[in-house]
């Protein structure tokens, strides 16, 4: 620091590094107003893109509350607080009793059972409750189960006329042991196997050209279909018998090795208690089970709208191929029915019976109807989805996959427009002769094969190529018809 002095009035004036000068002052006040610029900029920048943003996705905005609104409301639709609905047709019980008096820990078990309301579907990517309007009248662009209202299913009819003479197959018959020496005596184990195959005294022995001369079309068709022999098993009483003879539409199910409970029908029209039959098959394995949870046939031989139909002395020790027989059968079981309706144990039929064979055949110029599979499409990879699940041993998938391919079934996904796969738990038909041709010759291949009736149904299809009005309807449709509790304990194998 310096200093200079004038006299004695001299001022003393201290110059120092440290006080800024004039240039100095100028850039510190450049920098500040540099900074607040940056900061409008930014500022002024974010809500350009905000606005932008909005612009753009301003419909998403709206659109997502408005889902969630419509989903929440979705489900309080049609329901009532402390509630369910019981198997008669306008019925009401309280949880916890299910008709069967099942205890209030199996209601959140069994939470699909008795619901009638609407299933949902998926419209432009949002998923919707059906209308009831829409719901009981048409088919629309979902494709889910419309039935006709329910004034006009009281007065539903039917036809029950025999099928036309101009028909491919004008005369089925099935082979049998009489006039053979096969099956002869009274001392052959029902349940034995021949040349180390599943055949036995109830399916006869189809060899290799039998199946091969089966699957072509003439006007008398001469095929093993099962019951080969009086001594082959699968005996129902006379009683029994006679109550399904007098049958004109059906609907059965089965449970064998205690396997399954029993599900009352539920949604069904008056004219349907009168005029359907309604029929589960048990072994003696499973009465004594259900006997043991209270459930007891009734004087009549029914519990609730089911007849219960005792089968003594199963052919099969495998009780998946045990329960082939009503579910591919029925034309054998109930000779004089016209249509029928098979359901899976695991399942809960929730729609009139008339309306449903009205809607899925009738309409539609249909002779079979069969749900398409709601994960694949190919029967060679549902074979390997088989093995994976281990739904059946790698060898015996093995067997059956290298006979179709040697056979020339191709691996397309569509098949005549439609799925190439298909899954069977319920299956609709009228009962003509090339509808019965198919499901003994899909019986048949079950047997030969493995028990996964899904291989081998598109097979028998694929070489009945005459078989054209099938109706394979979409998921939507099966949970409509059914409600699905899955398989609720392992049925017990038969031992020998």
């Amino acid at each position: 620091m310096s200093s200079s002095i004038f006299n004695n009035n001299s001022i003393s004036i201290s110059v120092s590094d440290d006080d800024p000068d004039e240039q100095g002052r100028m850039r510190v006040r450049v920098r500040r107003k540099r900074k607040k610029h940056g900061d409008q900029r930014g500022q002024t920048e974010c809500t350009q893109l905000l606005i932008r943003w909005f612009v753009k996705y301003w419909i998403l905005l709206v659109f997502l509350p408005a889902a969630a609104l419509l989903i929440f409301e979705a489900t309080r639709i049609g329901k009532k607080p402390g509630l369910a609905v019981n198997s008669g047709v306008n019925e009401m019980k309280k949880p916890g009793s299910l008709g069967n008096k099942e205890p209030i820990s199996k209601v959140k078990e069994l939470s699909n059972l008795n619901r009638l309301d609407p299933t949902t579907h998926v419209v432009g990517g949002v998923r919707e409750r059906e209308s009831m309007n829409e719901w009981q009248c048409f088919w629309n662009l979902s494709g889910c189960l419309k039935l006709l209202p329910a004034e006009e299913l009281e007065h539903v009819e039917l036809p029950l006329t025999e099928e036309s003479s101009s028909n491919l197959v004008k005369r089925l018959v099935y082979l049998s042991d009489q006039g053979t020496p096969y099956g002869a005596g009274d001392s052959t184990d029902s349940w034995q196997r021949i040349n180390d195959t599943r055949f036995n005294l109830f399916t006869g022995h189809q060899t290799m050209d039998e199946r091969e001369k089966s699957f072509k079309v003439n006007e008398t068709a001469v095929i093993h279909c099962g019951f080969y022999s009086e001594n082959g098993g699968f005996k129902i009483s006379d009683e029994d018998k006679s109550y399904m003879q007098s049958c004109k539409v059906a609907v059965s199910t089965c449970a064998f090795g205690g396997g399954d409970d029993l599900y009352q029908p539920i949604g069904m029209s008056e004219a349907s208690l009168k005029k359907v039959c309604y029929v589960a098959f048990w072994d003696e394995i499973t009465l004594a089970a259900q006997e043991l949870q209270g459930n007891k046939i009734g004087d009549d031989g029914f519990i609730g709208k089911w007849r219960i139909v005792i089968v003594k002395n199963l052919p099969f020790v495998d009780q998946r191929l045990n329960g082939k027989i009503p579910k591919m059968l029925p034309h054998r079981l109930f000779p004089h029915a016209k249509y029928s309706i098979w359901v899976d144990s695991k399942s809960q039929i929730r729609r009139d019976p008339l309306g449903v064979i009205e809607a899925l055949l009738l309409r539609t110029n249909s002779v079979l109807a069969i749900s398409e599979h709601g994960a694949r499409s190919s029967v060679y990879d549902e074979a390997k989805a088989v093995v994976r699940k281990h739904k059946a041993t790698p060898e015996e998938v093995e067997v059956q996959i290298t006979q179709y391919r040697k056979d020339g079934l191709p691996a397309d996904k569509r098949f005549n427009g439609r799925k190439a796969l298909n899954e069977a738990s319920v299956i609709v038909r009228e009962h003509t002769n090339l509808t019965n041709m198919l499901m003994c010759l899909w019986f048949n291949e079950v047997v030969r094969f493995t028990s996964r009736d899904q291989l081998s149904f598109p097979y028998v299809l694929w070489r009945l190529k005459v078989v054209k009005n099938i109706n394979t309807f979409p998921v939507c449709t099966r949970k409509d018809l059914v409600n699905s509790m899955g398989h609720i304990r392992k049925a017990k194998p038969l031992t020998n």
